[in-house]
């Protein structure tokens, strides 16, 4: 199941009624059969529900959908090329819609054609509908009725409870987040609910991650036994009784379990459980929750209105909705994966039996570890593993066996690890699990962004509503996969834009779409075997590079239908390769390969809608692109041989998106750069020194931009690695120009991403300088990278009320950020914080002269790298975590000492390191350049502390400037910085 079917039969639909409504029917004269489709799709839509849900393990069904699809995507097909011959025929006409196909008239052969394959796809779907009916589908109605139905017959097997499997609990760091959690739940303050306290804490993660694990660990706890009177725990599941719950909690609170079992209204159950918990301080755990009704619509009123102060609620969720719709104190508690360590002695605590076996085990650990690799840190599925390996006889051959049997597919898993991800994925709404299905197919190396992603759903037709907002309902889909903790942001980049799969999960979604697609990670016999027998929709493949993995193009000549084609390594290539035989294909991503000649033979590319070149030796497109009237996604990234655009591009009228970084191409057709910019998402503008004056500027018209979100500016000035210009070529005269012109490039209040490269001004374009005029009022991140001139960032970008992330980096002549209060309404900014803007996070890299950081109450983290001059943190009340990063460090700086943190990592030399005793910290193998080989970790309440530095003596020392009080530390020769850097990339990095 590559599209899930009720997804791909609405996308028809649509193309159907946009037919109907632009007569198109009429002039093929094929009214009749059009409406007998719409009619056809319409009843088998009441069972695709179903047939999607009896498609994933019953195969007699998978046959009838495989066929259902056939059908559907050759009607998709069909519309598209009536579409097509509509737009060559009229190629002034507002390609979104068909409008009248006087073609057709004039061209009786095609409209021939077209009455002859819809009557065919009509018996087609006849017999198809026919033969579904020995299935006996049910009709399950809408989204929320069939996930109830789903949810309610698997009640029975989610029930958890608070008793703890010690053979579960391994590793330092379940150990140190138990404490950290027991911590803050019993010494936080409260949230106020009426005139009583009650905390919530929220643990988050993606399903057989370990969360119930964690609390049942904290609800055994010896301080949390003690802090407590009641400690009741619940598992909610997907879909509960809010009577039954009420039971339930009442039993666990030590009620008359009798009475509450002879009671059927919510009123009498409500005053049986405040009798029994009035006045006791009560712990309640809520497991497996999945929204927030179970909390307010059955719980919170009785227990807040009789609980002492100081009660407790623990959630646990794969969805982070669910922690802010019950008001959860913030940062969430999000259980990672375990390290392969900690997961090894998981397995063996699991696999040890009564008999000394240990020894043994230990002897396979070579191979428990491949075992544990493909588990990727889920705890579930270790003891999923672990279940089957008990089952083996302790030799080398037996566990072998485990490791490469088929129990890795899905289908043979056991039923624990495949309904905890089976759940998640059958909450998803019908769009919403294309998307995610679609994005298990992406190559695991490679870093696909998120308007990447949303293209490609695009262009599939996961996503349906007015053109204009496609992208934003992409963003939104993008979002709950990451709410839902089906998808995990990367850190590395900035707002989410990077994320990652879970290897458990993507094995479970390539697992889903397995009669569809097919996902390689080299090429084999039984790679090249599946493609020569398998009909595929989606095809992802990725080589090493190397000769023997190397993929040749005529392998892939039989997948005739495929939609998606994703290669990324070595693919090679033949004089007479060409594209003739993708003629369905919506989607083509070619990374790292060389393929110039080929491109010659795009035009066939009739269905195109998403073409992404990357790292290619491509020098040119051929004017045949023009042809390809589908197109809305080019991405041309790091094909430096690129010079120029074809003039043939401006024909593209449904192009959304055109991406020349690391091109050469320093221009594009000049009939293309006024149209449709207006409802431009995003503007990359690079080379603005080469602006000859303002008035160029202002012809941009940005102000206009009413859709942008996404705007970069930058120049290509280069200077030095101290980030000083590099010679004496930037005068008066040339600063006061890209001023200037700056100035004229004046962003649309909707802009909420800004990333400013190279500028080279003294001061900051106008429209930052200004708070009066201030255009910027839904701006939530700044990126400021090489200001080798700029002197002073203005007070007003403080004030700016939705920023919430401001990165500098390399900007040598700043020496303050945060308001300064030097005016005389000082006291009213004091008196009025909200007036500071709602900055949370701050990075600072490579200003060697700044001094201070100021004023900021809601900075939450704040990350420091290679800045010596910092004296002083000031202003800073919210502050939670820090990150300084100084390999020049001889002692800690004096600020730290007065600043309060619940989380500090300092990077720094080794000397440094071996006399730090409370703070985490790493440092680099002076030799071997490892980063972040050594460290120490130390928590002084509750007492931690781990280090694996052998001779440790520790010591600590601070004076007001940093200045060592005792210990030494050599000063070393300034090296290159290590890869692991505080800096936070945005799309595509850079430029360089």
């Amino acid at each position: 199941m590559a599209v899930v079917l009720d997804v791909l039969a609405s996308y028809v639909q649509n193309m159907l009624t946009e037919m109907v409504k632009e007569e198109v029917h009429m002039l093929l004269g094929v009214s009749g059969e059009i409406d007998k489709m719409c009619t056809k799709l319409g009843d088998l839509k009441n069972s695709l529900a179903d047939a999607d849900r009896r498609n994933i393990t019953d195969q007699s069904v998978q046959a009838w959908v495989r066929e259902l699809k056939g059908a559907m995507y050759e009607s998709s097909d069909i519309l598209d090329l009536c579409h097509l011959k509509s737009m060559e025929r009229q190629p002034g006409m507002d390609a979104g819609c068909f409008n009248p196909l006087l073609f057709c008239m004039r061209n009786p052969l095609h409209a021939h054609e077209i009455s002859s394959r819809i009557k065919n796809l009509n018996k087609r779907l006849d017999g198809i509908k026919n033969r579904g009916t020995a299935f006996d589908f049910i009709n399950l109605g809408s989204y929320e009725d069939r996930n109830r139905m789903l949810a309610s017959s698997h009640l029975s097997k989610r029930e958890t409870s608070g008793e703890l499997d010690i053979s579960c609990v391994v590793g330092e760091k379940i150990e140190v987040d138990t404490r950290n959690l027991v911590q803050m739940m019993t010494q936080g303050r409260g949230t106020n609910y009426g005139d009583k306290k009650i905390l919530i804490f929220a643990i988050e993660g993606v399903g057989g991650i370990g969360k119930t694990t964690l609390a049942q660990n904290i609800f055994n706890n010896n301080i949390i036994q003690q802090e407590f009177t009641k400690k009741i725990w619940l598992s909610v599941n997907q879909e509960f009784d809010k009577i039954e719950l009420l039971r339930r909690t009442i039993a666990e609170a030590g009620g008359d379990h009798q009475a509450a079992r002879n009671t059927n209204t919510k009123g009498a159950l409500e005053r049986i459980l405040k009798k029994v918990l009035d006045g006791h301080k009560t712990l309640l755990v809520m497991d497996d929750v999945w929204n927030n009704e179970a909390w307010e619509c059955v719980l919170k009123t009785p227990l807040v209105n009789v609980l002492a102060c100081g009660s407790r609620v623990v959630v646990m969720t794969r969805d982070i909705r669910v922690a802010r719709g019950m008001m959860a104190e913030e940062p969430y508690h999000h259980v990672k994966k375990l390290e392969p360590e900690v997961a090894w002695s998981l397995l063996k605590n699991q696999i040890v039996g009564h008999e000394n076996n240990e020894h043994q085990i230990d002897m396979l650990k070579d191979i428990g570890m491949e075992i544990i690799e493909k588990c990727d840190g889920l705890p579930l599925a270790v003891k999923v593993m672990a279940g089957f390996l008990r089952q083996k006889r302790t030799r080398r051959g037996d566990w072998e066996n485990v490791l490469n049997d088929s129990i890795w597919s899905v289908s043979q898993m056991p039923e624990e690890l495949n309904y905890a991800i089976y759940l998640s994925y059958q909450d998803l709404h019908p769009s919403l699990k294309s998307c995610f299905l679609h994005y298990s197919i992406l190559p695991k190396s490679t870093c696909f962004f998120l308007d990447e992603i949303v293209g490609m759903w695009i262009s599939e037709g996961f996503l349906h509503g007015n053109s204009h907002d496609l992208e934003e309902l992409g963003r939104q889909h993008y979002e709950e996969l990451i709410l839902r903790n089906l998808i995990e942001p990367d850190k590395k980049y900035i707002d989410q834009q990077v994320c990652s799969m879970h290897d458990v999960v993507r094995s479970f979604a390539q697992y889903v779409a397995r009669n569809e697609a097919l996902v390689a990670h080299r090429i084999g016999s039984d790679i090249i075997g599946k493609i020569n027998s398998q009909k595929l929709i989606w095809l992802s493949i990725e080589t090493t590079g190397s000769e023997s993995d190397e993929l040749e193009w005529s392998f892939l000549q039989a997948q005739i239908s495929v939609r998606t084609l994703i290669l990324v390594g070595h693919v090679k290539f033949k004089p007479s390769d060409s594209f003739h035989s993708f003629s369905c294909l919506r989607i083509l991503h070619i990374q790292s390969a060389k393929f110039e000649a080929l491109s010659e033979s795009f035009f066939r590319l009739k269905h195109l809608r998403y073409l992404s070149i990357k790292h290619s030796n491509i020098s040119r497109l051929p004017e045949s692109i023009g042809k390809m009237k589908f197109l809305q996604y080019i991405y041309l990234f790091r094909c430096e041989s690129l010079v120029k655009l074809p003039h043939s591009i401006v024909k593209l009228r449904q192009l959304r998106l055109l991406n020349l970084s690391g091109t050469s191409v320093n221009h594009i057709p000049r009939v293309w750069k006024n149209w449709g910019l207006s409802h431009t998402l995003e503007l990359h503008i690079r080379g603005l020194e080469n602006v000859p004056s303002s008035s160029f500027a202002s012809k941009a018209k940005l102000s206009e931009k009413v859709r942008l979100s996404y705007l970069r500016l930058s120049c290509t000035i280069r200077h030095g690695d101290d980030g000083l210009v590099k010679d004496e070529g930037i005068f008066e005269q040339e600063q006061r120009l890209i001023e200037e012109v700056f100035d004229e490039l004046c962003p649309p209040p909707c802009v909420e991403n800004l990333p400013i490269i190279r500028y080279f001004g003294q001061r900051l374009p106008k429209w930052m300088l200004s708070t009066s005029v201030m255009p910027l009022g839904n701006l939530r991140i700044l990126t400021m990278i090489d200001l080798p001139c700029c002197k002073e960032l203005p007070d007003g970008l403080c004030q700016l009320p939705c920023l919430e992330f401001l990165q500098v980096d390399r900007a040598p002549s700043i020496k303050n950020i945060g308001p300064k209060f030097l005016q005389t309404s000082d006291q009213e900014h004091l008196d009025h914080p909200e007036n500071l803007g709602s900055i949370v996070d701050l990075e600072v890299l490579e200003s060697p002269e700044l001094e201070r950081i100021r004023n900021l109450p809601k900075l939450q983290r704040l990350c420091i790298s290679m800045c010596p001059k910092i004296k002083g943190l000031e202003g800073l009340p919210a502050l939670q975590m820090l990150k300084l990063e100084d390999y020049d460090m001889k002692t800690l700086p004096g600020y730290l000492q007065d600043i309060k943190l619940r989380h500090l990592q300092i990077d720094c030399n080794k000397s440094l390191l071996t006399s730090i005793a409370k703070v985490t910290a790493y440092a680099e193998d002076d030799i071997d350049r490892v980063a972040r080989k050594w460290y120490v970790s130390y928590t002084r309440d509750p007492f931690s502390f781990e280090t694996n530095i052998i001779t440790f003596s520790p010591s600590t020392f601070f004076s007001g400037e940093g200045e060592e009080t005792h210990g030494s530390a050599s000063q070393r020769a300034r090296k290159p910085l290590p890869n692991i850097r505080c800096l936070r990339r945005f799309p595509s990095g850079p430029e360089k």
